[in-house]
């Protein structure tokens, strides 16, 4: 009895646990282990690996973007495994499926230590109260230092306000690519991961409900069949549920309407199976509710009762998104219009709730897209155009936010890895973007340098090119939101260099890059076709310059000694997606196409240009 009540009911053989980590520290890794382990190597036939990132997204970019349930068996245990997205630009997925769990488990990278984005996920954790079991992942990696990994552990714990209960976490060591998992690094044998599965067992608690009072469940996430239609996916928080059952649904806004459960299904390995009943505590999957939406509660027919709506941080990044208005708009997309691309938009933000999409007042066609940052933007952008799609998208802003009279803009946690001898130079660039210096530290083998900034996020656009420029390519930049504070005003420093605007339409010559490529670099090969204010290179200096990289050579019948020499290009600098956004100032767009990612000045007509430009001088 506590405070003379009794204890809430708990069904002991389920445990229900999200795994949450850094991009890259292993967790999905880790989550193939225990499937194996458990009795579904039939999972891995044929060399198959990270089963739970079954996006072919998420499987080009070794990120996990959606979150993921699983179940495996340990014993009389069901442990239900929800696998969490690692990047802080998905945290609207991470927020709604802790609420499906009681515990997590948090991976560490044992070289790499806690980084932003493990702030993130386990700060959305502990706010929940949830339990943590450690796992100090990767100790086969070289040069590793286990006892620092794990000090950092407990300071990033106690920064972030943990609870006495949660600062008494159990620690395990594990390699997920190795298979095994131990409470002892020096003494304990390394051979399965028993160790993990027991710790889980003991220390993360049994989901609480009881299973006689009347049925509350909050929708967390909502897939799609071609069949059953909508399908509401989330942990049964008290009563009990069957098939065919009569429900009532209590929308956004606490409104009732009646559903009929016409399938139900729970988790078994990495498939949904149909069964009669599910009790309080279990993870379930039902159809039959029609346009059941995220944070909806599916509660008793006779007596409904509505569960705390799901709250979830507000974007912090936003694009404006249009038709494809250059000359070769329609070539390679099936879907074109303003209408088709609304439609999809709209139909996005019922499954992505940390989307927002609001109308444009003066730009009927446009859309502003808003985010909770450049990755979680440039993932719809990504799949919108492997579906047929044809976009503009404009260079991302940072949405401020005004309290008591004040500009509040977004702050971001910022950690750059990089060789000691560009050390200078990323401190120098950084502090131009009006980032502030937290903390420096050398690796044991006194090669790189770990530096922890402070900075507006707005003076992390366009920056990841230009690091990377200025260190070769060595340079890691990890970033992850923090929070919203004051203002501090004034601008950053931007792009520093000009572009190179094609004149004329046509497929380019090899004779006019030559001669273009010694004022500045590349962004279009030979034969390929390029319109009238299209970006086809960046200029060596700070001014953007009109060219004409269509241009012929004309035939004479003059005999050059030289005439005959090859002509040598150097090879075109093609930008990915994120790059391209990065790149853009704020009158250039980003065509993006289902085969080609183009820039291109918001105004085509360099007349009309030079006239625009010509006026805002003189106002």
């Amino acid at each position: 009895m506590e405070n003379g009540l009794a204890p809430a009911p708990r069904n002991e053989k389920i445990r229900n646990i999200a795994i949450i980590a850094h991009v890259d520290h292993g967790k999905t890794t880790l989550v193939d282990g225990l499937l194996k382990q458990t009795g579904h190597g039939k999972l891995f036939e044929k060399g198959a690996e990270c089963i739970m990132d079954s996006n072919p997204l998420e499987r080009e970019r070794g990120i996990t973007i959606l979150a993921k349930n699983t179940s495996i068996r340990y014993g009389d245990m069901k442990i239900n495994v929800v696998d969490t997205p690692g990047h802080a630009d998905f945290g609207g997925e991470v927020e709604r499926v802790l609420r499906m769990v009681d515990g997590c488990l948090l991976v560490v990278d044992a070289f790499e230590g806690p980084m932003p984005q493990t702030r993130f996920v386990l700060r959305k954790a502990l706010e929940l109260e949830l339990r943590p079991v450690v796992v100090i992942n990767k100790i086969d990696r070289q040069n590793i230092d286990t006892d620092d990994c794990l000090d950092k552990i407990y300071d990033l714990f106690i920064e972030l306000h943990a609870t006495d209960a949660q600062l008494e976490f159990p620690v395990l060591y594990a390699s997920g690519k190795s298979g095994f998992a131990v409470r002892d690094l020096a003494n304990d044998e390394r051979r399965d991961f028993a160790p993990l599965l027991d710790a889980i067992v003991e220390h993360v608690p049994a989901p609480p409900g009881d299973s006689e009072s009347p049925f509350q469940m909050l929708v967390t996430t909502i897939d799609y069949d071609p069949f059953i239609k909508r399908i509401a996916i989330g942990r049964i928080q008290r009563g009990f549920i069957e098939s065919w059952a009569n429900v009532k649904v209590f929308d956004h806004d606490g409104n009732l309407r009646a559903g009929t459960i016409s399938q139900l299904m729970t988790y078994e390995d990495m498939n949904r199976v149909k069964v009669n009943r599910a009790q309080a505590g279990d993870i379930v999957a039902m159809a039959g509710i029609e346009d059941i939406q995220i944070g909806e509660t599916i509660a008793h027919s006779e007596s409904p009762e509505r569960l705390e709506p799901l709250h979830v941080d507000r974007p912090t990044l936003s694009m404006t998104f249009g038709p494809n208005t250059s000359p070769f708009a329609g070539r390679e997309g099936t879907y074109v219009t303003s209408r088709k691309i609304r439609e999809r938009l709209f139909k996005e933000t019922e499954s992505n709730i940390a989307l927002r999409v609001e109308e444009i007042p003066d730009a009927k066609e446009c859309l502003k897209v808003s985010g909770r940052g450049e990755l979680h933007i440039s993932i719809l952008i990504e799949t919108m155009r492997r579906e047929g799609y044809e976009l503009e998208i404009s260079k991302p802003e940072v949405i401020m936010q005004e309290k008591d009279g004040v500009v509040h803009e977004p702050y971001e946690f910022l950690v750059i890895t990089v060789p000691e001898e560009f050390t200078g130079i990323v401190m120098q660039k950084v502090g131009e973007r009006r980032g502030i210096m937290t903390d420096m530290s050398l690796d044991e083998d006194g090669i790189n340098t770990r530096i922890e900034f402070d900075i507006p996020t707005r003076g992390l656009l366009g920056y990841r090119n230009e690091l990377l420029t200025d260190t070769r390519g060595t340079a890691i930049m990890n970033h992850a939101f923090n929070e919203y504070r004051p203002s501090a005003g004034g601008s950053v420093a931007g792009r520093s260099r000009g572009v190179l605007i094609a004149k004329e339409t046509g497929p380019s010559t090899s004779w006019a890059l030559d001669n273009l490529q010694t004022r500045g670099t590349l962004f279009a090969g030979p034969s390929e076709p390029i319109y009238a204010g299209q970006i086809v290179g960046e200029n060596a200096r700070d001014n953007d310059l009109v060219v004409n990289p269509t241009k012929r050579k004309h035939l004479t019948n003059i005999r050059s000694s030289t005439s005959e020499d090859a002509i040598r290009l150097t090879p075109a600098r093609i930008f990915t997606l994120e790059q391209a956004l990065e790149y853009i100032e704020e009158d250039e767009l980003v065509e993006v196409t289902p085969k080609s990612i183009r820039l291109r000045k918001r105004e085509l007509d360099h007349t009309v240009r030079k006239r625009n430009s010509r006026k805002e001088q003189s106002e």
